[in-house]
């Protein structure tokens, strides 16, 4: 057998493929590529995260507007109440009543108050919007309240004052009650938390409304919505 020549091997070698060289362009390329993506990878997640916490934040925000937990100067100070014979701007008494306002407050943003008629018209009394269609309370308060008209009148039962009925332990219902004149006795059934600063004659021309013999309106009259504003 006759040997290859060192020359001839060298000649072979040379034709075999070898290893293929990464040019320093192509590894930069890629080191870019794998850049970019990890850069677009954490955008994506903080965007994300951001996101997530501004929908927390907001769910808590609404959350303590429903609790009544925020601070008091940044409650509503003034609720406007569209009625079906026009609006009717309340200031609510946020600090005489905190509490009270608080609830009402967050039955306004949770939508109890719309569509609620006024289930009780008494002239030169009342007008009430809310709970039973019994006339109760109400009834109780004229055979009662105006025996004792002698009494000294409180400025916070003045006309045109804005309250709500004691309500009983059992009773999860909210009653708003308008007074359309001075009462002098209403310590033991109304909890007055406002007073209506523009309107009052729309509270007039709802205590005009026809009624039946235990003052419920013999049309619909009621409300139609509710606005709540920190500043008028």
């Amino acid at each position: 057998m006759a040997r290859i020549k060192p020359q001839a091997l060298l000649i072979q070698s040379k034709k075999k493929k070898g290893p293929t060289r990464i040019s320093t362009t192509t590894i930069v390329m890629c080191n870019l590529i794998i850049a970019l993506v990890a850069l677009s990878l954490i955008a994506t997640y903080r965007y994300w995260s951001r996101r997530s916490l501004d929908q927390s934040g907001s769910e808590l925000s609404n959350q303590e507007k429903f609790d009544g937990i925020g601070k008091k100067d940044d409650l509503p100070g003034y609720a406007i109440l569209n009625t079906s014979k026009g609006p009717i701007t309340l200031e609510l008494f946020k600090d005489a009543s905190p509490e009270v306002v608080d609830r009402f407050i967050d039955l306004c943003q949770k939508g109890r108050f719309k569509g609620m008629p006024f289930s009780h018209v008494i002239k030169h009394y009342i007008i009430k919007g809310g709970g039973s269609q019994e006339l109760g309370a109400a009834e109780d308060w004229i055979s009662k309240g105006k025996l004792r008209s002698q009494l000294v009148t409180s400025p916070k039962h003045e006309a045109f004052m804005l309250g709500t009925t004691k309500a009983r332990p059992d009773n999860k219902g909210f009653e708003l009650v308008i007074t359309t004149a001075p009462i002098p006795d209403l310590n033991d059934k109304l909890i007055v938390f406002g007073r209506v600063i523009k309107g009052e004659e729309v509270v007039q021309e709802i205590e005009e409304v026809d009624t039946d013999e235990h003052y419920r309106p013999k049309s619909s009259v009621g409300i139609t919505g509710v606005i709540l504003k920190q500043e008028i």
